[in-house]
C-alpha cells in the first residue's frame, strides 16, 4: 500500500469525495461485529413476534373496527380540517425522505471544512443521519410494493364502507391504502430516532401515532391500514439497525443480542462545530 503525499495539499473537492466514498464503503463493507449472530437471532424473535400479534390484530380491526371507524369521521374535503391536512403532510415519505437527504448535505459539504475533532462529530452526526434516512427509504420502499400488490380500496372509493373492497396490482393512489404511508414513514421515523436517542422515545411516539390518528380524521386510510403501515416501519427500522450495529456503526450489540446505541455527538459540541463553521 503506497502511503499518501502529504506534501500535496488535498482540495476541498478530493475531501469531500473521500468522505462520500467512505461513507458509502463503510455502509456495504461486511459485517464484522462478534455478536452480530445474537443479535440476528433476536431481531429475528422480536420481527416474528410483533408480525404475528399486529396481524391479527389488522385482521380483528378488518372485520370488527374499520367500517365503523371511517363512518363516524368527518365528511371528505370538510372544511375545518385544514389544520389537519398541514399537519399530516409531516408524516409524507417525499418530505421526510427530501429533509433527511438534504440534511445529509449539507453534512457532507460541511465536513471537509473542518479538522480533527469538529470534523468527527459531524461525521458522527452524518452516520446517524444516514441510519435515519434508510430507516424511512427501506420502509417505504416496503410499503409501496404491498400497496400495489394489496390495491386495498381507500374510505368510501367503492360509494360504500367497504373494507374489504380490492383490486391486486391496480397500482394507483385510490387502491394504494394497506399499508398506510404516513404511518410508515411516522413510525420507522419514530422508531429510528428513539433508537439513537431514548430521551426522545414520547416524543416520536406522539407524534406516530398523531399522524396515524390524522390520517383516519381524513379518511385517507382505514385503521386497520395504519397499524399495518406502523408494523412495516417498526420493522423497517428494526432490519436497518441490525445492519448498522453489525458494522460497528452508531449501534453496539449486547451479549445477549440487544442493540444500543454507541455515544455520539452531544448538542453541546454539534452547537460548537456550527459556530465554527459559521464563523468568518
Amino acid at each position: 500500500m503506497v502511503a499518501p503525499d502529504k506534501s500535496q495539499p488535498q482540495t476541498y473537492l478530493s475531501q469531500l469525495v473521500a468522505l462520500v466514498w467512505q461513507s458509502f464503503a463503510q455502509l456495504v463493507r461486511a459485517p464484522s461485529h462478534s455478536r452480530r449472530a445474537e443479535a440476528a437471532r433476536y431481531w429475528a424473535r422480536r420481527s416474528l413476534a410483533l408480525g404475528a400479534v399486529t396481524a391479527v390484530i389488522i385482521i380483528a380491526l378488518m372485520f370488527i373496527v374499520d367500517a365503523t371507524e371511517i363512518g363516524l369521521m368527518p365528511a371528505r374535503g370538510t372544511a375545518g380540517l385544514w389544520p389537519l391536512r398541514i399537519f399530516t403532510d409531516f408524516g409524507k415519505d417525499e418530505y421526510v425522505l427530501l429533509a433527511l437527504f438534504a440534511f445529509m448535505i449539507v453534512l457532507a459539504l460541511l465536513a471537509p471544512l473542518r479538522h480533527g475533532t469538529s470534523r468527527a462529530v459531524l461525521v458522527s452526526f452524518g452516520t446517524r443521519i444516514q441510519y435515519i434516512f434508510l430507516s424511512v427509504a427501506l420502509s417505504v420502499f416496503v410499503a409501496e410494493i404491498i400497496k400495489g400488490m394489496l390495491g386495498r380500496g381507500r374510505p368510501f372509493v367503492s360509494g360504500a364502507a367497504d373494507p374489504f373492497h380490492f383490486s391486486h396490482f391496480a397500482w394507483t393512489p385510490t387502491y394504494a391504502s394497506f399499508p398506510s404511508g404516513h404511518a410508515t414513514t411516522s413510525f420507522a421515523l419514530a422508531f429510528a430516532v428513539a433508537a439513537l436517542w431514548p430521551r426522545l422515545r414520547t416524543v416520536m411516539i406522539v407524534y406516530a401515532v398523531a399522524i396515524c390518528a390524522s390520517r383516519l380524521v381524513l379518511l385517507a386510510h382505514h385503521a386497520s391500514d395504519v397499524v399495518g403501515g406502523g408494523l412495516v416501519g417498526w420493522i423497517g427500522a428494526m432490519t436497518v439497525r441490525y445492519w448498522f450495529a453489525a458494522r460497528h456503526l452508531a449501534f453496539t450489540i449486547h451479549q445477549d443480542g440487544t442493540i444500543d446505541p454507541l455515544p455520539g455527538p452531544s448538542a453541546g459540541h454539534l452547537k460548537r462545530v456550527a459556530r465554527g463553521t459559521a464563523a468568518p
